[in-house]
């Protein structure tokens, strides 16, 4: 194991770890809240398929009208993590919250439904990676992958230990409340994927796409990554939430005024919400040695689960 030279920017509450950049404030709302029936969320790992998620169930509860304008997704599909109890009451229902949290610190209601979406380990390291240094908020603007790949190894980065993360819902995957998929499922047939997680929110919603299909045809086009790419890049730029509607969220606040304080460099790349999309991009960033690693990490960890069968080692 290397000596970590650089860490991003994180903060703990209840031993979770979370950005240091988020209102703990927001953060600690998002923990408490009580769910009410009818509540739908979607909770994965970082980097695991999240926004994409959000977008098809955004976009089924649309019924596949477009949005009239992007920065409209902070309040249809609001990161609870991040924005609070203000997003909470904010969004449109129906609509689908976004969460981090682990299983066993989300809120849970028996009358709410969970949406949970996981991806091979390697492809989420080196996506996370480029989240903490692309990301002004947690300081990393100079981190190396090296540096990030033995703290995904510890578990000592947001959200803690992935496959901790992925441990804490796997005994709960066949809960009659909650729909998993990965996403590799969702790159290989998303056609697929929208049908089942249709079905899964509502009849309505299924009755929609079957009575016309244009309604699965924006879906899918809308939650294309070329389309996310050009449309969500900017949808947490505080200065253009308050240029489109006025006001702004007390979180996004924080998370503005906390990476100011950070005077990060002023030639830093626009940060990239939505970056590549692909499945294997572990292989242009893994040594040999790491490769190794992880797969014993996995073998370890994931012993006895289906998990192992989802993602071959290679």
């Amino acid at each position: 194991m290397e000596t970590v030279k650089r860490r991003p920017r994180y903060a703990e509450l209840n031993s979770v770890m979370y950005p240091g950049m988020f209102s703990p404030k927001c953060f600690r709302e998002a923990m408490e809240y009580k769910p009410e029936p009818g509540d739908v969320f979607i909770d994965t790992y970082p980097k695991c398929g999240t926004t994409w998620m959000q977008n098809v169930a955004m976009y089924i509860f649309r019924k596949g009208k477009e949005l009239d304008h992007p920065s409209d997704f902070l309040q249809c599909a609001p990161f609870i993590d991040m924005l609070g109890q203000e997003g909470i009451d904010k969004m449109p229902r129906p609509g689908a919250f976004k969460t981090h949290l682990p299983y066993s610190r989300m809120p849970y209601s028996p009358d709410a439904k969970y949406v949970f979406v996981t991806r091979n380990p390697k492809d989420c390291c080196v996506s996370f990676y480029y989240h903490a240094r692309n990301e002004p908020g947690f300081g990393y603007w100079d981190g190396k992958f090296d540096d990030f790949f033995e703290l995904f190894m510890m578990g000592e980065v947001e959200y803690n230990d992935y496959f901790d993360h992925l441990l804490d819902w796997y005994p709960h995957r066949n809960d009659p409340n909650v729909f998993y998929t990965t996403y590799e499922n969702m790159k290989k047939d998303i056609k697929d994927v929208i049908l089942k997680l249709s079905k899964f929110l509502g009849q309505e919603y299924i009755d929609a796409i079957e009575k016309d299909n244009n309604v699965l045809n924006n879906i899918i086009h809308f939650s294309s990554f070329q389309y996310m790419k050009k449309n969500l890049t900017d949808v947490w730029d505080i200065e253009k939430e308050e240029t489109h509607t006025g006001r702004t969220y007390a979180g996004l606040q924080y998370v503005n005024e906390f990476t100011k304080a950070l005077k990060p460099p002023q030639d830093l790349p626009e940060p990239n919400f939505v970056r590549k999309g692909i499945v294997g991009d572990w292989k242009n960033h893994f040594s040999s040695e790491q490769n190794v690693r992880l797969n014993a990490k996995f073998l370890e960890k994931l012993k006895g689960t289906e998990v192992i069968q989802w993602y071959p080692l290679e």
